[in-house]
Protein backbone atom coordinates (compact mmCIF):
# COMPACT_ATOMS: atom_id res chain seq x y z
CA UNK A 1 0.00 0.00 0.00
CA UNK A 2 1.25 3.32 -0.55
CA UNK A 3 0.08 7.09 0.67
CA UNK A 4 1.25 10.31 -0.29
CA UNK A 5 3.64 12.01 1.98
CA UNK A 6 1.45 13.99 4.57
CA UNK A 7 1.25 17.50 5.54
CA UNK A 8 1.70 17.46 8.97
CA UNK A 9 3.55 15.60 11.28
CA UNK A 10 0.41 14.27 12.74
CA UNK A 11 -1.20 13.23 9.47
CA UNK A 12 2.51 11.18 9.11
CA UNK A 13 1.61 9.32 12.65
CA UNK A 14 -1.92 8.34 10.89
CA UNK A 15 -0.86 7.25 7.94
CA UNK A 16 2.08 4.97 9.47
CA UNK A 17 -0.31 4.00 12.18
CA UNK A 18 -2.90 2.21 9.47
CA UNK A 19 0.05 0.62 8.35
CA UNK A 20 0.65 -0.87 11.72
CA UNK A 21 -0.33 -4.81 12.22
CA UNK A 22 -2.57 -4.92 15.12
CA UNK A 23 -1.06 -5.28 18.66
CA UNK A 24 2.87 -4.71 16.99
CA UNK A 25 4.97 -2.85 19.31
CA UNK A 26 6.02 0.92 18.91
CA UNK A 27 9.69 -0.50 18.82
CA UNK A 28 12.55 0.72 16.12
CA UNK A 29 10.59 -2.31 14.12
CA UNK A 30 10.34 -0.36 10.02
CA UNK A 31 6.53 -0.80 9.48
CA UNK A 32 6.97 2.06 6.57
CA UNK A 33 8.94 3.22 3.59
CA UNK A 34 9.71 7.29 2.83
CA UNK A 35 10.48 7.44 -0.95
CA UNK A 36 10.84 10.51 -3.11
CA UNK A 37 9.40 10.35 -6.89
CA UNK A 38 11.13 11.73 -10.10
CA UNK A 39 8.96 15.29 -9.44
CA UNK A 40 10.01 15.67 -6.30
CA UNK A 41 6.95 14.68 -4.13
CA UNK A 42 7.34 12.30 -1.13
CA UNK A 43 5.41 9.28 -0.75
CA UNK A 44 4.91 6.49 2.02
CA UNK A 45 4.13 3.11 1.90
CA UNK A 46 4.51 -0.27 3.44
CA UNK A 47 6.88 -1.26 0.94
CA UNK A 48 8.71 0.17 -1.89
CA UNK A 49 7.79 -0.03 -5.17
CA UNK A 50 10.39 -1.74 -8.00
CA UNK A 51 11.14 1.47 -9.92
CA UNK A 52 12.61 3.03 -6.64
CA UNK A 53 14.04 0.12 -4.90
CA UNK A 54 17.42 1.19 -6.29
CA UNK A 55 16.65 4.67 -5.40
CA UNK A 56 17.42 6.58 -1.61
CA UNK A 57 14.45 5.94 1.00
CA UNK A 58 14.57 5.70 4.52
CA UNK A 59 12.89 3.17 6.89
CA UNK A 60 10.10 4.71 9.59
CA UNK A 61 8.66 3.25 13.11
CA UNK A 62 5.18 3.78 13.97
CA UNK A 63 6.08 6.92 15.33
CA UNK A 64 7.85 8.25 11.57
CA UNK A 65 10.81 8.38 13.34
CA UNK A 66 13.65 6.69 10.93
CA UNK A 67 15.30 3.41 11.88
CA UNK A 68 17.31 2.75 8.59
CA UNK A 69 17.58 4.53 5.55
CA UNK A 70 19.38 3.62 2.07
CA UNK A 71 21.71 5.82 -0.17
CA UNK A 72 20.54 4.10 -3.25
CA UNK A 73 22.15 3.40 -6.14
CA UNK A 74 24.84 6.18 -7.21
CA UNK A 75 25.27 7.83 -10.33
CA UNK A 76 28.90 7.27 -12.52
CA UNK A 77 28.67 11.10 -12.17
CA UNK A 78 28.71 10.54 -8.40
CA UNK A 79 31.52 7.85 -8.16
CA UNK A 80 33.56 9.88 -10.62
CA UNK A 81 32.94 12.59 -7.82
CA UNK A 82 33.69 10.48 -5.15
CA UNK A 83 37.18 8.80 -7.00
CA UNK A 84 38.24 12.34 -7.36
CA UNK A 85 37.53 13.39 -3.50
CA UNK A 86 39.34 10.30 -2.30
CA UNK A 87 42.37 10.67 -4.81
CA UNK A 88 42.70 14.66 -3.63
CA UNK A 89 42.39 13.59 0.08
CA UNK A 90 45.40 10.70 -0.74
CA UNK A 91 47.49 13.50 -2.44
CA UNK A 92 46.64 16.26 0.34
CA UNK A 93 48.49 13.42 2.35
CA UNK A 94 50.84 12.47 0.39
CA UNK A 95 51.96 16.55 -0.07
CA UNK A 96 51.82 16.58 4.14
CA UNK A 97 53.93 13.94 4.79
CA UNK A 98 56.49 15.28 2.13
CA UNK A 99 56.49 18.68 3.85
CA UNK A 100 56.76 17.37 7.14
CA UNK A 101 60.01 14.73 6.49
CA UNK A 102 61.42 16.65 3.67
CA UNK A 103 62.14 20.01 5.46
CA UNK A 104 63.72 20.79 8.99
CA UNK A 105 61.87 24.54 9.06
CA UNK A 106 60.51 27.16 7.41
CA UNK A 107 64.29 28.69 6.17
CA UNK A 108 64.60 25.52 4.34
CA UNK A 109 61.42 26.09 2.60
CA UNK A 110 61.80 30.22 2.11
CA UNK A 111 65.67 28.98 0.96
CA UNK A 112 64.25 26.76 -1.83
CA UNK A 113 61.87 29.44 -2.81
CA UNK A 114 64.18 31.90 -3.49
CA UNK A 115 66.46 29.52 -5.40
CA UNK A 116 63.71 28.85 -7.63
CA UNK A 117 62.21 32.20 -8.16
CA UNK A 118 65.77 33.35 -9.15
CA UNK A 119 66.46 30.67 -11.55
CA UNK A 120 62.57 31.19 -13.00
CA UNK A 121 64.23 35.42 -12.95
CA UNK A 122 66.63 34.44 -15.08
CA UNK A 123 64.53 32.81 -17.73
CA UNK A 124 62.51 35.31 -17.87
CA UNK A 125 65.10 37.67 -18.30
CA UNK A 126 66.95 35.63 -21.18
CA UNK A 127 63.20 35.62 -22.82
CA UNK A 128 63.13 39.23 -22.65
CA UNK A 129 65.72 39.75 -24.19
CA UNK A 130 65.31 37.29 -27.06
CA UNK A 131 62.00 39.03 -27.66
CA UNK A 132 63.63 42.50 -28.02
CA UNK A 133 66.32 40.90 -30.45
CA UNK A 134 62.92 39.40 -32.79
CA UNK A 135 61.26 42.93 -32.40
CA UNK A 136 64.54 44.98 -33.44
CA UNK A 137 65.27 42.50 -36.75
CA UNK A 138 61.14 43.12 -37.24
CA UNK A 139 61.88 46.47 -37.37
CA UNK A 140 64.54 45.83 -39.27
CA UNK A 141 62.69 43.66 -42.10
CA UNK A 142 60.02 45.88 -42.68
CA UNK A 143 62.10 48.78 -43.15
CA UNK A 144 63.60 46.41 -46.19
CA UNK A 145 59.98 45.81 -47.18
CA UNK A 146 58.85 49.47 -47.52
CA UNK A 147 61.36 48.92 -51.10
CA UNK A 148 58.87 46.67 -52.43
CA UNK A 149 55.58 46.32 -53.22
CA UNK A 150 52.86 46.05 -52.14
CA UNK A 151 54.44 49.00 -49.60
CA UNK A 152 55.77 50.64 -51.90
CA UNK A 153 53.53 52.52 -53.87
CA UNK A 154 55.69 53.61 -57.40
CA UNK A 155 54.86 51.99 -60.48
CA UNK A 156 58.47 50.67 -60.83
CA UNK A 157 58.50 49.11 -57.57
CA UNK A 158 59.52 46.23 -57.37
CA UNK A 159 58.00 42.55 -55.86
CA UNK A 160 58.82 41.58 -52.63
CA UNK A 161 61.58 38.80 -52.47
CA UNK A 162 60.57 35.25 -51.60
CA UNK A 163 63.21 35.33 -48.74
CA UNK A 164 62.35 38.63 -47.47
CA UNK A 165 58.80 37.76 -46.93
CA UNK A 166 59.51 34.35 -45.85
CA UNK A 167 61.85 35.98 -43.06
CA UNK A 168 58.94 38.42 -42.44
CA UNK A 169 56.31 35.63 -41.63
CA UNK A 170 59.35 33.71 -39.59
CA UNK A 171 60.00 36.79 -37.87
CA UNK A 172 56.56 37.66 -36.69
CA UNK A 173 55.15 34.40 -35.79
CA UNK A 174 58.08 33.65 -33.44
CA UNK A 175 57.77 36.78 -31.82
CA UNK A 176 53.89 35.77 -31.51
CA UNK A 177 55.08 32.78 -29.69
CA UNK A 178 57.42 33.93 -27.80
CA UNK A 179 55.75 36.86 -26.59
CA UNK A 180 53.04 34.12 -25.27
CA UNK A 181 55.84 32.39 -23.78
CA UNK A 182 56.88 35.45 -21.67
CA UNK A 183 53.04 35.67 -20.02
CA UNK A 184 53.23 32.01 -19.24
CA UNK A 185 56.38 32.41 -17.90
CA UNK A 186 54.98 35.44 -15.60
CA UNK A 187 51.74 33.41 -14.39
CA UNK A 188 54.66 30.47 -13.40
CA UNK A 189 56.55 33.02 -11.42
CA UNK A 190 53.28 34.00 -9.83
CA UNK A 191 52.37 29.97 -9.26
CA UNK A 192 55.29 29.44 -7.60
CA UNK A 193 55.14 31.93 -5.67
CA UNK A 194 52.09 31.12 -4.23
CA UNK A 195 52.25 27.38 -3.78
CA UNK A 196 55.35 28.43 -2.04
CA UNK A 197 53.16 30.57 0.64
CA UNK A 198 50.90 27.72 0.98
CA UNK A 199 53.34 25.36 1.58
CA UNK A 200 54.96 27.75 4.22
CA UNK A 201 51.68 28.18 6.22
CA UNK A 202 50.73 24.37 6.28
CA UNK A 203 54.46 23.23 7.39
CA UNK A 204 53.02 25.71 10.24
CA UNK A 205 50.26 23.55 10.80
CA UNK A 206 51.64 20.47 10.95
CA UNK A 207 54.53 21.23 12.91
CA UNK A 208 52.36 23.26 15.79
CA UNK A 209 50.03 19.85 15.45
CA UNK A 210 52.97 17.58 16.22
CA UNK A 211 54.71 20.01 18.84
CA UNK A 212 51.26 19.64 20.58
CA UNK A 213 51.13 16.22 20.89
Amino acid sequence: MSTPGANTALGLMLALAALLPSGASADNKAIAYRWVDEQGVVHYGDSIPPQYAEKAHQQLNRLGVEVGHSEGQKTAEQLAAEERERQDVIQKKQHDNFLITTYTSVKDIETLRDQRLDQLQGQRIAAEQYVDNLQSRLVALQSRARHFRPYDARSDARRMPDDLAEDLVRTLNELRTQNTALMAKSEEVSAVRSQFDTDIERYRELRDSRLKR
